[in-house]
C-alpha cells in the first residue's frame, strides 16, 4: 500500500502517555528538517520508539511506565488529498480521513492486550504496518544495515530508474512461467505409480457409472421397497385368516354349520328357540362374507417376488457404494464425477503435457524479452545513480571514493529479474571496489545511506524520514555536510533527526530538546522547542561548553545561511 504516491502527508502531532520515562507529552514537529537533541540518557530514543509504534512495530510491554496499567501513542498526519487514501482505507474496513487528518493510535497494557486504531477504527497490526510502511522511513543505528541487502539495493535502483512498469511486466510473466512449470511437473512422475492410479480410478469410475445413479433415487426406492415388503406380509396374513375361517379341518365355518344343526333341533323341540337359530344364520352370513372379502383382498394386493428381489438388490448396490465412496448418494455421485475427471485428465496427460510445453516455450521467450527490457532499464540507470551517489559521498567526506552499481547476470531468471544488483564501494583511493556488504564499517554505512537517500530524494515518495544518530562517528566539516544533506532532504518532506552533533542540529529548521527531571519521586522526560537564546545555549552545550566563546560559535553555526526552504 503506497499511500504517499497519491496522498502527500505530514506528521502534525504526536502524543505520548506513560511510555518509559514520558508521563504525558504532546509534540508538533513542524515541516522541513527537525533536530531532536538532549543529553545522553535523557530519553531521545523514546521519540523514535513512539514513531515505531505508530507505524506498526511490535510492542513490548516493558516500555510501559512503571506503576501504570497502560500506555498510549497517538499521531495525526495531515493529508493533502484524501480521496485515494480513503479508497485504500475502505478496502481495510477503516473509516475515512476527516477534515484532512489521518489519525493513528496504539494502546499497550500490562496484561498484554494491545490495540491499534486508524481513524478511530480498531484494526490489525498487519494493516497498521502496511499503512506505516508508506508513511515513515526510519533509519537507526541498526537500520542502516538494511542497505547491505541485495534486494534493497535492487529496489533502490528500480526506484531511481522508474522501472515499476518493466518490473511488473517481468514479474507477471515469471509467475506465469512458474505456474506452467508446476503444472508440467504434476504430469510427470513414476510411470508404474501412474498406471496403478489409473487402474484404481478406472475401477472406481466403472463401478459408480455402471450403477447409473440418479439424484433422489434412494428415497423413491425405499418407498417402493416398503410397500413391496408390506404387501407380501398382508397376503400372508389374509391367507392365514382365510384358512382358519374356511379351509382348515378346524375351520370356523365348519364349526358354525355344526352349531346350526344343533340350533335347528332345539327349534323343533321348542319353537321359541327360533330367535337363536336366526341369530346363528346372521353370524354365519357375516363370516361367509368376511371370507369372501378376505379372498378378494388377498387377490387385490400386488406381490411380485421378482420385483421385490430387484428392489432389494438395488438397495444393496446403493448401500455398498455409500460405504465405499461417501455417506450419501449425492457424495457417491460427486465422487464419481471427480474420479472420471481425474482419470480422463491422466489418460490425456500426453496431450496436456504437449500443450503446456508449447505454452511454456512461448512464455520462456516472453520472459527473456521482458527480462532483457528490465535489464536495459536498470543498466542504463545504474551509472547515473552511481554518479549521483558519488557526488553526495564527496560532500560527506569520501573525497576520492568510488561507488558503482553492478549488474551480475544470473544463470537462470529469478523472481526479481535476470540479474543481481550489487552496490560496489571503494572508500579509500587506490583500493579496488568491493561489494558494500563486505567492506563498509557502521559509520561508513550511515553516510552511504544518507548519500543514497539524498540521491533518491526526487524518487522517494515517503513523506517522513527519521534518522536516529545517523551522524555517529563523524565530526568537523563532515558533520556540516551531514546537516546540509538533512536540510536539503527537508525541502519537500519532513526530516526528523536524533542527533548529538551541533553542526547537524544547527542546520535544522527547528530544534527540540529532550530533558530529564526528578519530580515527586519520579523521573520524567520532557520535550521542549528551543528557540532564540535557548537554542544557542543548547548548541553551545552540544559543543561541550556554555561559556562565551562556545555561545559565539553556536551563534555562528545558527547564522549560516540555509540553502532551501521546506515546502511541506
Amino acid at each position: 500500500m503506497y499511500v504517499t504516491r497519491v496522498t502527500p502527508l505530514r506528521l502534525s502531532t504526536v502524543r505520548i502517555r506513560n511510555l518509559a520515562l514520558v508521563e504525558d507529552l504532546s509534540w508538533s514537529p513542524g515541516p522541513g528538517f527537525t533536530a531532536v537533541t538532549g543529553e545522553t540518557g535523557s530519553g531521545k530514543s523514546i521519540i523514535v520508539g513512539a514513531l515505531k509504534l505508530l507505524i506498526g512495530e511490535r510492542a513490548d510491554k516493558s516500555l510501559i511506565r512503571a506503576g501504570e496499567e497502560a500506555c498510549t501513542v497517538e499521531g495525526s498526519f495531515e493529508v493533502r488529498d484524501a480521496a485515494l487514501l480513503n479508497a485504500h482505507l475502505e478496502g481495510f474496513g477503516v473509516e475515512p480521513c476527516d477534515e484532512g487528518l489521518l489519525l493513528i493510535k496504539r494502546v499497550m497494557t500490562t496484561s498484554g492486550t494491545n490495540r491499534q486504531f486508524i481513524n478511530g477504527t480498531a484494526t490489525t497490526l498487519n494493516v497498521l504496518k502496511s499503512l506505516g510502511d508508506g508513511l515513515v522511513d526510519l533509519h537507526g543505528p541498526h537500520d542502516h544495515q538494511s542497505l547491505l541487502s541485495q534486494d534493497l539495493q535492487r529496489s533502490l535502483l528500480d526506484a531511481f530508474a522508474h522501472a515499476s512498469s518493466a518490473f511488473a511486466l517481468y514479474a507477471q510473466t515469471y509467475a506465469k512461467r512458474t505456474e506452467l512449470v508446476r503444472a508440467l511437473a504434476d504430469l510427470h512422475g513414476d510411470e508404474a505409480a501412474f498406471e496403478r492410479e489409473c487402474e484404481i480410478l478406472l475401477h472406481q469410475c466403472t463401478e459408480i457409472e455402471s450403477a447409473e445413479l440418479k439424484a433422489g433415487e434412494e428415497e423413491d426406492l425405499l418407498a417402493k421397497y416398503s410397500v413391496a415388503t408390506q404387501g407380501k406380509r398382508l397376503v400372508e396374513l389374509a391367507s392365514q385368516v382365510l384358512d382358519k375361517l374356511v379351509e382348515s379341518d378346524n375351520a370356523a365355518l365348519a364349526k358354525l354349520s355344526s352349531v346350526g344343526r344343533a340350533l335347528r333341533d332345539m327349534e323343533r323341540l321348542d319353537p321359541s328357540a327360533r330367535r337363536l337359530n336366526e341369530a346363528h344364520l346372521r353370524a354365519l352370513t357375516e363370516v361367509e362374507e368376511l371370507a369372501t372379502e378376505l379372498q378378494r383382498y388377498g387377490e387385490s394386493v400386488e406381490t411380485d417376488p421378482e420385483q421385490l428381489k430387484q428392489l432389494e438388490e438395488r438397495i444393496e448396490v446403493l448401500e455398498t457404494l455409500k460405504r465405499k465412496y461417501g455417506g450419501t448418494l449425492e457424495s457417491v455421485i460427486a465422487r464419481g464425477a471427480e474420479v472420471s475427471e481425474r482419470y480422463h485428465k491422466l489418460r490425456a496427460r500426453g496431450e496436456e503435457r504437449q500443450r503446456i510445453q508449447s505454452e511454456l516455450a512461448a512464455v520462456v521467450v516472453e520472459l527473456e524479452i521482458n527480462g532483457m527490457a528490465l535489464r536495459k532499464v536498470r543498466s542504463d540507470s545504474a551509472p547515473l545513480l552511481a554518479a549521483r551517489i558519488v557526488d553526495h559521498l564527496k560532500d560527506l567526506g569520501f573525497r576520492r571514493s568510488e561507488f558503482g552499481v553492478r549488474l551480475e547476470p544470473l544463470h537462470q531468471a529469478g523472481p526479481s529479474g535476470m540479474e543481481v544488483v550489487e552496490f560496489m564501494f571503494a572508500p579509500n583511493p587506490g583500493e579496488p571496489s568491493k561489494p558494500l556488504r563486505s567492506i563498509a564499517s557502521s559509520g561508513e554505512i550511515s553516510r552511504v545511506m544518507l548519500a543514497v537517500k539524498s540521491a533518491l530524494a526526487e524518487e522517494d515518495t515517503i513523506p517522513l524520514l527519521v534518522f536516529d544518530e545517523i551522524d555517529a562517528n563523524v565530526g568537523g566539516e563532515i558533520a556540516h555536510a551531514v546537516g546540509q544533506k538533512m536540510q536539503t532532504l527537508g525541502i519537500g518532506r519532513q526530516v526528523l533527526c536524533i542527533s548529538h552533533l551541533p553542526q547537524v542540529a544547527a542546520k535544522a529548521d527547528q530544534q527540540f530538546v529532550v530533558t530529564k527531571s526528578f519530580t515527586g519521586g519520579r523521573t520524567i522526560s520532557a520535550l521542549e522547542r528551543a528557540e532564540g537564546a535557548e537554542r544557542e545555549l543548547e548548541i553551545a552545550r552540544m559543543l561541550g561548553d556554555t561559556s562565551g566563546s562556545a555561545l559565539e560559535l553556536a551563534r555562528s553555526l545558527l547564522a549560516r545561511p540555509k540553502k532551501g526552504k521546506s515546502t511541506r
